[in-house]
């Protein structure tokens, strides 16, 4: 597959922006509308809103009133579809064979331009919701998860919930829905992107029959993150499991932070969690056979971000991994990495890189996340010079700005109904 990708990119008048790729060989053609609402932009008292109206915008619309009309449509036209909302935008997205493209753009853009916000599905899609929240809240990873989020920027919009709270969802009503919509579901906001087998002829026209009449709006803000951390700080919540899940998390930095600093932390967390041949996966899993999975990732988000190491172990074993991931952090800090690990995950970071855009479907999501978060699309191949010149310096630089324990976190759940154990060793 060739490294550049030849798309182009449109602004309507009311400032909605179409990128089209073109795929002359693809049998399929994808869609995704990408806007700028999320848990970022989101009050306390409407917490959980932008999920919310994910849900509501495939319950009915004028021309398809039911939310069978749109399931039946979806299946009917041999389309794979769905919708996802995150802390900094909120995606629709659907795959179809080639020569069912206007069908599904209509479709789509239906739901999106369209919703009725009928009054009884509302009440439906509370329970709905309600029941998806209680899904998490009984999955110890995500439970994790939240849990950390949620001691690392406690009462702001970075540490709540993308789905809310019960409470919220609960009182949650119509006009609501109309009021958030009309903030952000907005031209400014809203980013169209289509991949596969369709010119860019045919793409601007139907974005201009369908999207011309969506008002203008503007971009506005997601709220801003405070950080008052000053030592590490620990929550543990009780689960009566067969395992103890845990994250431990160092702050980092924002999405707009220099590309050489977040492509380093990037690198690092491959290096230290990425693969079966990383240094936690080789010590936790096959030298201690304390875990089934270990892993690390790095998060960044148009406001924050930070730094995951997390793991699901025998309980008899946590504190031994624990005390292991922080010496290999402090190890990290110490003796930086060895040349021959970098060059590693490299062509592991370069290959994944490559393999997971050979889809319309992947290739809607690498230019859509890019335009809708950054304003500025940055090609494969450059991606892939950036990641050649990273340097054994730059991974032990990014680890001195990051491996401190005034960001150090660590939220734990499992059968512990005491956590002076845990403060004990939570320190680098």
């Amino acid at each position: 597959m060739a490294l550049k990708h030849n798309f182009e990119r449109l602004t309507l008048p009311n400032g909605l922006r179409l990128l089209v790729i073109p795929q002359k060989k693809s049998f399929s053609v994808a869609m995704g509308i990408f806007v700028e609402a999320g848990t970022s932009y989101e009050k306390k008292e409407i917490n959980g809103i932008s999920h919310f109206l994910e849900h509501m915008c495939f319950k009915g619309t004028h021309k398809r009133p039911t939310p069978f009309a749109i399931a039946s449509e979806f299946e009917g036209l041999g389309a794979i579809n769905n919708a996802f909302t995150s802390r900094d935008y909120t995606g629709y997205w659907a795959n179809v064979s080639y020569n069912k493209a206007d069908e599904i753009f209509d479709l789509m853009a239906d739901m999106y331009l369209d919703p009725l916000f009928d009054e009884k599905e509302i009440e439906k899609e509370r329970g709905v919701i309600i029941e998806e929240i209680n899904m998490y809240e009984d999955k110890p990873q995500a439970k994790a998860s939240q849990t950390l989020e949620r001691l690392m920027y406690g009462d702001q919009p970075a540490g709540w919930d993308v789905a809310g709270t019960k409470e919220n969802i609960k009182k949650i009503n119509r006009q609501d829905f109309l009021n958030f919509r009309n903030l952000h579901y907005c031209g400014a906001k809203t980013v169209v992107v289509m991949a596969g087998r369709i010119t860019p002829q045919k793409a601007k026209k139907l974005v201009a029959d369908y999207f011309s009449k969506l008002k203008k709006g503007r971009r506005i803000p997601p709220f801003k993150v405070t950080d008052k951390q000053k030592k590490p700080a620990l929550s543990v919540v009780f689960k009566d499991l067969d395992q103890t899940h845990f994250i431990l998390a160092f702050k980092a930095f924002n999405q707009d932070y220099p590309w050489r600093q977040r492509y380093a932390l990037m690198a690092l967390d491959m290096i230290l969690g990425g693969g079966m041949s990383s240094r936690l996966f080789q010590k936790v899993r096959e030298e201690m056979g304390a875990a089934y999975y270990v892993g690390a990732h790095s998060s960044f988000y148009k406001t924050h971000g930070y730094f995951e190491i997390f793991a699901g172990v025998n309980h008899k074993k946590t504190f031994d991994v624990l005390k292991v991931i922080l010496e290999e952090a402090r190890k990290v800090l110490k003796e930086g990495v060895t040349e021959k690990e970098l060059k590693r995950i490299k062509n592991h970071w370069i290959g994944g890189l490559l393999i997971s855009l050979e889809t319309p479907l992947s290739l809607i999501n690498f230019y859509g996340e890019q335009e809708i978060i950054r304003k500025k699309i940055i090609s494969p191949q450059e991606i892939v010079r950036r990641v050649k010149s990273l340097t054994k310096e730059d991974i032990k630089n990014i680890a001195h700005r990051v491996f401190k324990n005034e960001g150090l976190n660590l939220a734990v759940v499992g059968p512990y109904k005491e956590s002076q154990s845990f403060k004990k060793i939570l320190s680098l």
